[in-house]
């Protein structure tokens, strides 16, 4: 039977943990909000769910700009101007007020949806008079104030609505903390539903009450098991739990538990689901299933559930074998098409999730399914996964070593891994012959093949290129060393899922481009994809772009890659740290890097000898 729920309160408060959280991600949007800062902008207006890091994304906006800054308060909403209390005389009216802020360049307006009527109206004839630049931060799903809201619906300021912190963004912000493995980074993601305040929360209890374990052979720590329910589950909880409808209370927390296959329409009595879907509590998808709107909905439910009702509702591993088994034959399809975009797959997440078994064969599947994509932690991840339950699986261990080779990890994989002469995935579908003849291809270098041979494995793919010849396409571009021609398939590549082969071709054009400025251009995209593909160390990917710097720019940027400081660097090398940040700064504008996360793809590194 799946795990039942205890229900146990943690009652810490999120805001008092001390882990390390610094502002990751969000480039484009912080951009967006400082652009509406210049000259002749108004603002501009953030809005997203509670949790969605607005305050702190505007604040690191207008850092280094003499902003004011005013919040509006729950206490407070009764009294007039309370929020501009201490920018405005005890007593104005509406119009001096305006006058009086009309000098105040850049006014940051934090919690509008919590202002006071009159603070509301200040609010709205600053953007009007168009004197003060505005940034205002309200949040979504409660009542707004109507000043507040006619800034963006009557286009006084364009509004940025923030969508969640993408999968890729919150692994960069939890790798700045504990070493959690992709599963768990994977699951923090997906119940938090972009509510960073209690992603904080869990990850703070997570490490204080034990349900993180150690990863067999590796620094990781994994969480499986029931979500501790905290103050924040909780509240999450309240809103649904509270449902005054019949029977609205009951079909939730039905919901909830039959997660992660939901009922369909006919399956739920549909008045109720009518009331629910209009006040935005559940989405029905295109086949008809049932969904709770939100990510956290689900697991706060099943968290604040007494024992019989979750011994009741859940649904137990042996319930799901035959939605197991669809998903598996889902990835083996795609895999055979050469189609590896997103499939959703919760059945294996939920049972990984859970603690329960997952078989190696779907296990092995998935790492495969992930390889491909260049999700390449992710991949090692469902391996060990399978080999967690089966250790003896030599499909699970040739899809772990071939990961960990692509990552830079592995130095000598067994002969089975560095073949692909496992059972399984690794051999038997119908496209095995094309995929090993393209790896032969793209990680081929002269140390590891003679010229000759290299070009006739890329004339046996270009004679018989697969599906619509994006395989082939890349290496007939790469065998002419045709730039252009690799940034097509780069696209190719990636719309059909393949990110590490198209990182890799657009790579190759860097070297095969003649124009420098498609080369940067090509370099660019390059980066872009390989940051999204887990650690990949290929060897189109290494030593990227170091020739372009100087002897000085490439023995700092190398030293800035392992994680060292400025300080640090200019103790080694004997340099002031100002010198080092210039050398940086030159550095990133050759390689078009944004910052130091970048350079780690950059850097020569050395590369196995296994595909």
């Amino acid at each position: 039977m799946r795990a039942l729920h205890v229900v146990t309160t943690y009652a810490q408060d999120a805001k008092t943990l001390e882990l390390p959280w610094p502002f990751t991600g969000r480039e484009d949007e912080l951009e967006l909000i400082r652009r509406s800062l210049t000259a002749g902008r108004h603002g501009i207006v953030v809005t997203g769910p509670a949790g969605f890091g607005k305050t702190r994304l505007v604040t690191e906006a207008v850092r280094g700009t003499d902003a004011a800054r005013v919040t509006g308060t729950p206490e407070s909403r009764g009294l007039p101007f309370a929020a501009f209390a201490h920018l405005l005389p005890e007593s104005v009216s509406l119009h001096r007020a305006v006058r009086i802020l009309s000098g105040v360049r850049l006014l940051v307006v934090d919690d509008a949806h919590l202002l006071d009527e009159a603070s509301a109206a200040l609010v709205h004839q600053l953007a009007v008079h168009g004197h003060t630049r505005l940034v205002v931060v309200a949040a979504d799903g409660v009542p707004v104030p109507g000043a507040v809201s006619r800034l963006w619906t009557g286009e006084l300021l364009p509004r940025l609505a923030l969508e969640p912190l993408p999968r890729e963004e919150t692994a960069q912000l939890l790798a700045r903390g504990a070493a959690l493995e992709p599963l768990t980074v994977n699951r923090l993601h997906r119940v938090c539903g972009g509510d960073l305040r209690l992603m904080r929360e869990l990850l703070g209890v997570l490490r204080e009450s034990g349900p993180l374990t150690r990863v067999p052979d590796t620094d990781d720590w994994a969480w499986r098991g029931p979500v501790p329910v905290t103050a924040t589950v909780r509240e999450h909880a309240a809103a649904l739990l509270d449902r005054p409808g019949p029977g609205e209370r009951e079909t939730l927390v039905r919901l909830a538990f039959a997660e992660p296959l939901p009922p369909h329409v006919d399956e739920v009595d549909l008045d109720v689901l009518e009331r629910l879907e209009a006040d935005g509590l559940i989405r029905v998808d295109d086949r008809g299933a049932v969904h709770l709107a939100r990510p956290p909905h689900g697991p706060a439910l099943r968290a604040t559930a007494g024992r019989l009702r979750a011994r009741r509702l859940a649904r137990t591993p042996e319930q799901c074998r035959a939605a197991l088994e669809a998903e598996r034959d889902a990835l083996v399809r795609g895999i055979e098409d050469m189609d590896v975009r997103g499939v959703s797959t919760p059945v294996g997440e939920w049972l990984a999730e859970e603690g329960a078994p997952v078989p190696a064969g779907y296990a092995a599947v998935r790492a495969r399914y992930a390889r491909l994509r260049g999700e390449l932690r992710e991949a090692a991840a469902w391996a060990r996964e399978g080999l967690r339950w089966t250790p003896g699986d030599a499909s699970c261990r040739a899809e772990l070593a071939r990961a960990a080779a692509q990552s830079g990890e592995a130095t000598a994989p067994d002969e089975a891994a560095a073949h692909g002469e496992a059972d399984g995935t690794s051999r038997g579908t119908a496209g095995d012959d094309v995929y090993a003849r393209y790896e032969a291809v793209r990680l081929g270098t002269p140390e590891r093949f003679e010229r000759i041979e290299q070009i006739e494995q890329i004339e046996q793919i270009v004679e018989r290129p697969p599906a619509d010849g994006v395989f082939g396409r890349h290496a007939d571009a790469l065998a002419r060393g045709d730039g252009p021609a690799l940034d097509r398939a780069a696209e190719a590549l990636e719309e059909r899922g393949f990110l590490l082969f198209a990182a890799e071709a657009h790579a190759q054009a860097v070297r095969a481009h003649r124009d420098p400025r498609a080369a940067r251009a090509s370099r660019t995209r390059a980066v872009a994809l390989a940051r999204r593909c887990q650690g990949a160390r290929t060897p189109a990917l290494s030593g990227l772009v170091l020739g372009e710097l100087t002897a000085r720019q490439r023995q700092i940027v190398t030293l800035a890659a392992t994680g060292l400081s400025n300080r640090q660097i200019a103790e080694r090398l004997t340099l002031s740290v100002r010198t080092v940040g210039n050398h940086l700064y030159g550095a990133y504008t050759r390689l078009g890097a944004g910052d130091r996360d970048a350079l780690p793809w950059l850097v020569e590194l050395p590369v196995t000898e296994s595909a």
